[in-house]
């Protein structure tokens, strides 16, 4: 799709930002797609690798002390006579092979202790040598499985495309109101940001979110929402596009730089469309006008602290009241489909089957603990 092709019989065209350097970097650069699992907390492979080859050089090390120790219970065929390097070289052998029978213990005690401690400790260095070499070839059939019963356990989650300030905010808010972890796939094309993503216990698709091949990958046929905060508004309207064309069902929320941009990504598919330089801005002049206000709708913004504003279902002692009666402070009603003010004479009396919208002021318990009306719950 170009800057200003049409949708829906309609031609738009997209204002671009004029300078973002992030963004194009990312376009720059062709990034192959891959999903990145978060990795369990293990040590660095050569660190692994360091300690298993300083475990070998220990074993080895304690069959050459011991051999030295009894070195008159061996016998040499080259010259009948075992010094150090003879014993070095008799417990490398030992430990690698079955030994060639140059060098033999005769002795009882010498025998003993190659029963005893020398065999042992040829096992013990077989299984670190086997051990590491078993832990990398089965490394990838790990991630292999890993990546399979991640992908057939995953329904109903939510994609994150671009995980910048705001990806991180929303997923922030997200998992304020009771999401966990699994439960959300970010998409980004840089390779760090993923990791950082992964880092954080995220799933992480690298890769470009306008291909249906990587929106794929995150399984964003099965998503239930999906949020893009990409970093150009062009990125974003094709984005949208391609993912209500994977996804029909989803709820699709996306942030635009330029005001003039979010009818276009409406047309493309998105439900909600938030301008974010805008918003910034409208924030500014109140804040200049009412710093009072501007405290109080920065204290609604912001998760977690202060007020908050929520969804919440209707409960049974509030069917067939007034919204003023009601203990929370009500901003609006969700009647289906239909989203009524307040002061709408229509909103009132309250049916079961609505859903408020409220200000509510956050408590130290979590939302998930308590059904009563005042407490911030997950939206559904």
């Amino acid at each position: 799709m170009g800057l200003g092709d049409a949708v829906d019989g309609r031609v738009f065209h997209v204002k671009l930002p004029g300078h973002d350097a992030m963004a194009r970097r990312a376009d720059e650069h062709v990034v192959p797609t891959r999903v990145l699992l978060p990795r369990r907390v293990v040590d660095r492979p050569a660190r692994q690798v360091a300690k298993r080859l300083l475990m070998a050089l220990l074993v080895l090390a304690a069959t050459v002390l011991i051999v030295w120790l009894d070195r008159g219970g061996y016998h040499d065929a080259a010259d009948d006579n075992v010094d150090l390097l003879d014993a070095v070289y008799y417990a490398t052998v030992t430990l690698s092979t079955t030994g060639y029978g140059d060098i033999t213990p005769y002795g009882d005690s010498a025998r003993l202790t190659n029963v005893l401690l020398v065999t042992p400790l040829r096992v013990l260095f077989l299984i670190i040598l086997v051990g590491t070499t078993l832990e990398v070839l089965t490394e990838r059939t790990r991630e292999d499985f890993r990546l399979k019963r991640w992908r057939t356990n995953l329904r109903d989650h939510t994609v994150v495309v671009g995980f910048g300030t705001k990806g991180r905010s929303a997923v922030q808010t997200l998992r304020a109101t009771g999401l966990k972890n699994e439960q959300i796939v970010v998409v980004d094309p840089a390779t760090k940001v993923i990791e950082i993503a992964n880092a954080e216990g995220f799933v992480g698709v690298v890769g470009d979110a306008t291909r249906s091949e990587v929106l794929l990958r995150a399984e964003l046929q099965k998503a239930r929402q999906i949020i893009i905060a990409t970093q150009r508004d062009d990125t974003a309207v094709l984005v949208a596009l391609t993912a209500r064309q994977l996804n029909r069902g989803a709820k699709i929320v996306a942030a635009v730089r330029e005001e003039e941009n979010a009818p276009l990504l409406r047309q493309s598919g998105a439900d909600a469309v938030i301008t974010s330089a805008s918003a910034a801005g409208r924030l500014l002049g109140l804040s200049v006008l009412s710093p009072s206000a501007g405290t109080v709708m920065e204290d609604l913004i912001q998760q977690g602290s202060g007020l908050d504003l929520v969804e919440r279902p209707v409960i049974k002692a509030e069917v067939g009241k007034n919204v003023r009666e009601t203990d929370d402070l009500v901003v609006s009603v969700l009647r289906g489909h239909r989203l009524l003010g307040y002061d709408d004479p229509a909103a009132s009396p309250l049916q079961l089957t609505d859903r408020l919208i409220t200000i509510v002021r956050v408590t130290n318990e979590s939302p998930l603990d308590s059904p009563q009306p005042g407490t911030p719950r997950p939206l559904d």
